[in-house]
């Protein structure tokens, strides 16, 4: 039986149906989907949750505290939940490649 986690990431132009990946390596299952709000992100956590019986939930930088309270509380406490988080010259580093791509209206 493989371990199942499932990778979450931000973007504003994200389609959720349609940006999701699977690497399955016989022992290692991950999915990724990019989604643009937190309640897709509630949305697809529970789906893999259920659907695929992920272990594990990874999330990008972007999102905030509660954000991570909330996916929690929305797989019943069930999975374990992450955040890719950099020190801080990482963090300032992956700003500015966000602010160039768009991300944030100036």
């Amino acid at each position: 039986m493989a371990f199942k986690a499932l990778f979450i990431a931000h973007a504003p132009d994200a389609d959720n149906k349609k940006h999701r990946t699977v690497i399955d390596t016989g022992m290692y299952t991950l999915y990724s989907v990019v989604v643009k709000t937190q309640e897709e992100a509630l949305q697809v956590s529970k789906e893999y949750w259920q659907n695929e019986s992920i272990e594990a939930i990874m999330l990008c930088p972007g999102f905030t505290h509660g954000d991570v309270a909330e996916i929690f509380k929305a797989v019943d406490g069930k999975v374990s939940v992450n955040v890719a988080r950099g020190d801080g010259p990482s963090s300032r580093i992956s700003m500015e490649a966000l602010k160039k791509a768009g991300y944030f209206p100036s």
